[in-house]
């Protein structure tokens, strides 16, 4: 009988002597946009740098230590991070959670939400990060809510974008299907109030995400669990960063002044974020390369790292032998 469990012990096992021998640095704190922001980092201290940049509501874990560690014997150092209101970074307060209500304004009357902060804050975030650190400069990855941070900062920091990756994100434009109704009703739900919730709600909503039966991903996904509550929960903070995608409106114009080599990676049957705000992402910005990746939801499963990881570091590789 299949043993998802072993299955993914003999991946980690096995997997490639480089990946094994990555360094992980431990989680540390810089003060970066009068906030304090948590990082970590993976790799060669003076290898080329790569940010990563997780989404909604989502800790910097996420962002999965062996993902990372892929990326990092690629030749990058790999940076993830907090964003603020989430995981160890700095928590906000105010804006409640988004109602029926607002969301139909905001769809059929175009009335702006109202949120305590917006995506070119987070924006600035990275980029005070990458001060902190030292770094004058970066390959920058985006999943979801952060591809938009990612897009935001290409618009307004390009000179400190090596290049840009985009990845199950779209640009704010009104026009692009709406998330499913089964995802949208994921967002929408109570929160958690125990543990064991928690767990149930955690692997119930990524195998919804996921979009199909993914046994190394469903294996580790109480581990994950784990982790994340470890870290601490911060229901207020996705609410927050819900409403400053919100509030932040489209990019699609302003797209078109990006300047960065871009990559666009897209599930062909993603829930959450329509397939066409990829592709949507892809035609506005000049140049862009855009990967629909056949299969993938609104996640990136084990089995699909190896393509997704060789397409990011070719694409950052590239984008650097471009401006030499």
């Amino acid at each position: 009988m299949y043993d998802p469990a072993e299955a993914l012990r003999r991946m980690e096992q096995t997997e490639q002597p480089e990946v094994n021998s990555i360094v992980q640095q431990e989680e540390r704190f810089v003060r970066a946009n009068g906030i304090d922001i948590c990082y970590d980092s993976f790799g060669d201290a003076n290898a080329e740098p790569m940010l990563l940049i997780m989404g909604l509501g989502a800790q910097m874990v996420l962002w999965d230590d062996l993902f990372c560690a892929g990326l990092a014997a690629r030749g990058f150092r790999v940076i993830r991070f907090d964003n603020r209101d989430i995981g160890r970074s700095t928590k906000f307060s105010g804006g409640k959670r988004i109602t029926p209500l607002e969301l139909i304004k905001l769809r059929f009357f175009n009335i702006p939400v109202a949120a305590p902060y917006r995506l070119h804050d987070m924006a600035k975030d990275t980029i005070a990060l990458m001060d902190a650190l030292s770094i004058p400069s970066a390959h920058v990855v985006g999943a979801s809510m952060g591809g938009m941070i990612a897009q935001e900062v290409a618009i307004s920091f390009p000179q400190r974008l090596r290049s840009l990756t985009s990845i199950m994100s779209t640009t704010g434009n009104p026009k692009v299907p709406p998330p499913t109704r089964e995802a949208a009703m994921l967002l929408m739900r109570p929160t958690p109030t125990t543990k064991e919730e928690f767990f149930a709600r955690f692997t119930q909503t990524w195998k919804f995400l996921r979009v199909g039966p993914f046994p190394l991903d469903e294996a580790r996904d109480l581990i994950r669990a784990e982790r994340i509550y470890e870290r601490g929960l911060h229901y207020d903070g996705s609410a927050r960063q819900l409403r400053a995608i919100l509030a932040s409106g489209s990019r699609k114009h302003r797209l078109r002044a990006v300047t960065a080599p871009t990559l666009v990676i897209h599930g062909t049957v993603d829930p959450l974020v329509h397939p066409f705000g990829g592709k949507d992402t892809a035609a506005s910005i000049p140049g862009a390369r855009l990967m629909m990746v056949e299969g993938m939801g609104h996640a990136l499963p084990v089995e699909m790292w190896p393509e997704v990881i060789d397409a990011i570091a070719a694409h950052a590789h590239g984008a650097v032998k471009k401006a030499a």
